[in-house]
């Protein structure tokens, strides 16, 4: 499963991660979103080890949302030493996913 992170933990969990991070900004009602979740949970696993896979709610989070242009979700950003390194908006398929994070490892 992909790791819940809130405002208060992203700091720590992404932009301090060692490894790549993906950070899925998602919501409960967002039914693309929900489309999304199964494919970064299957990352999750592929990846183990390499990179750390992330899901940020946007209704209860708003601050790191705002903060990097999160306008529409699904929108998975992946971070490099704390910077964003690419960004998928709208549901992918999971090999699109695998292929922004493979470029970073």
């Amino acid at each position: 499963m992909a790791i819940e992170v809130t405002d208060a933990t992203f700091d720590e969990i992404v932009l301090k991660s060692e490894k790549p991070v993906m950070v899925d900004f998602w919501a409960a009602w967002c039914g693309p979103c929900r489309m999304v979740a199964p494919i970064m949970d299957d990352l999750t696993s592929e990846f183990d080890g390499k990179a750390v896979i992330t899901k940020v709610d946007v209704d209860a989070n708003q601050e790191f949302a705002s903060k990097y242009g999160v306008r529409n979700i699904p929108t998975v950003l992946v971070f490099k030493g704390g910077e964003v390194v690419e960004k998928q908006v709208g549901v992918a398929p999971k090999a699109t996913y695998a292929e922004k994070l493979n470029a970073h490892l």
